[in-house]
C-alpha cells in the first residue's frame, strides 16, 4: 500500500500547519489524504557560470536531492513547471540540448510518472518540438506541450501559454517574454476538458501566472489571463492553479480557485533549495509541503 493511502498522524492526530495558530488546529481532524505529487520549477540549469542570485550549475544536486525526496515518499508523480534548462551565453544549440538532457536524466529517475510544463527559457534557442523531443511526459502526454491526465480521480491540465500576440509559437528566441498567451485553439480543448469532467477535481498546471486580478506584476502574467481565468471559475471542480516564472514566489485567491506560484529552484548556491510535495485531501483542502525557499502553506477548500 502506498504512503498517500494512509492518513497522516502527527503530534497525536492532529497535523499542525505553518500559519495555523495551534489554539485552531487542536482537536481538528486529519482529512484522508488523495493525492500526494512533486513539484519544482524554474531549474534553468546550464552548465555556466553563476549570473547574480541564479547559480544554473547547482540546479543539478539541486534536481537530484528533489527527486530522491520524492522518491522516499513514493509520491503518485511528480512535475516540473517550466524553464527546466538555460542556454550559454551565445545561445548555442547543442550544448543547450546537452544541459536538457543531463537535467532530464536526473528529473527522470523519479519512479513513477513525471510531467513537464514549458517555460519561455526552454525555448530559447531551440524549438518546442526539440525540447519534447529530449524529454519524457508519461502515457498519453508524450510529445504534447498542453495535455491532461488523471492520478487518483484527480484531474490534472497543463497548459502552454508560450505563443506570440499573434498566435506563432515560442521557437528559438522569437518572443519577448513578457507578452505570452493562451491561443483559442487551447482555450476551446479546455473548456471542452472541463465540460467532459465535471465531478473530478481539478488542478491546473502553467509556467507563467494567470492571477493578473492580484498584486503581481503584469509582465510576468498570461496576456489574456482574464479569459482563461473566466474559463477555470465557470465548472466548480477547479481547485487550483500551480505556476512557475516569478522566481520570489506568490500565492493569491478567488472565486474558491487558489493560485500557488513556486518559487524558482535556480536561486541561490547549493545547498539552498526550493522544491515542495503537494497533498490534496479528501474534503478538498490542500496542503503544502514547502523545502527550502519555497514555505509550507495550507490552502483550504471554500
Amino acid at each position: 500500500m502506498r504512503r498517500s493511502e494512509f492518513i497522516r498522524v502527527i503530534s497525536g492526530g492532529v497535523l499542525l500547519l505553518a500559519g495555523v495558530p495551534a489554539a485552531k488546529a487542536a482537536g481538528r481532524a486529519i482529512a484522508r489524504t488523495k493525492l500526494r505529487f512533486g513539484v519544482v520549477t524554474d531549474t534553468h540549469y546550464a552548465d555556466r557560470e553563476p549570473n547574480g542570485t541564479r547559480h544554473y550549475r547547482d540546479s543539478m544536486q539541486k534536481m537530484q536531492r528533489a527527486v530522491e525526496y520524492f522518491n522516499s515518499e513514493n509520491v503518485d508523480f511528480i512535475i516540473e513547471l517550466g524553464d527546466m534548462k538555460d542556454t550559454t551565453h551565445d545561445a548555442a544549440v547543442e550544448p543547450t540540448l546537452r544541459f536538457l538532457e543531463e537535467i532530464e536524466r536526473i528529473f527522470q529517475s523519479f519512479n513513477g510518472p513525471a510531467y513537464h510544463v514549458l517555460g519561455n527559457h526552454d525555448m530559447d534557442c531551440i524549438s518546442k518540438e526539440e525540447f519534447l523531443s529530449h524529454t519524457f511526459n508519461a502515457g498519453r502526454a508524450k510529445g504534447r506541450s498542453y495535455y491532461s491526465f488523471t492520478a487518483r480521480r484527480t484531474r490534472c491540465i497543463v497548459l502552454d501559454a508560450n505563443f506570440n500576440p499573434d498566435g506563432e509559437p515560442y521557437s528559438r528566441g522569437n518572443f519577448d517574454w513578457k507578452k505570452c498567451m493562451i491561443p483559442t485553439e487551447q482555450l476551446r480543448w479546455l473548456e471542452k476538458e472541463l465540460s467532459a469532467h465535471p465531478t473530478q477535481p481539478t488542478l491546473i498546471f502553467l509556467h507563467q501566472l494567470l492571477d493578473s486580478f492580484s498584486d503581481v506584476r503584469r509582465s510576468v502574467c498570461v496576456s489574456n489571463a482574464e479569459e482563461v481565468v473566466a474559463i477555470l471559475e465557470r465548472p466548480p471542480q477547479v481547485r487550483a492553479v500551480f505556476q512557475g516564472h516569478h522566481h520570489p514566489g506568490h500565492y493569491s485567491h478567488r472565486a474558491g480557485i487558489h493560485y500557488l506560484t513556486l518559487q524558482g529552484m535556480i536561486e541561490k548556491a547549493a545547498p539552498a533549495n526550493s522544491y515542495a510535495v503537494v497533498e490534496l485531501r479528501e474534503n478538498g483542502d490542500i496542503y503544502v509541503k514547502g523545502f527550502g525557499a519555497c514555505p509550507d502553506r495550507e490552502m483550504r477548500r471554500e
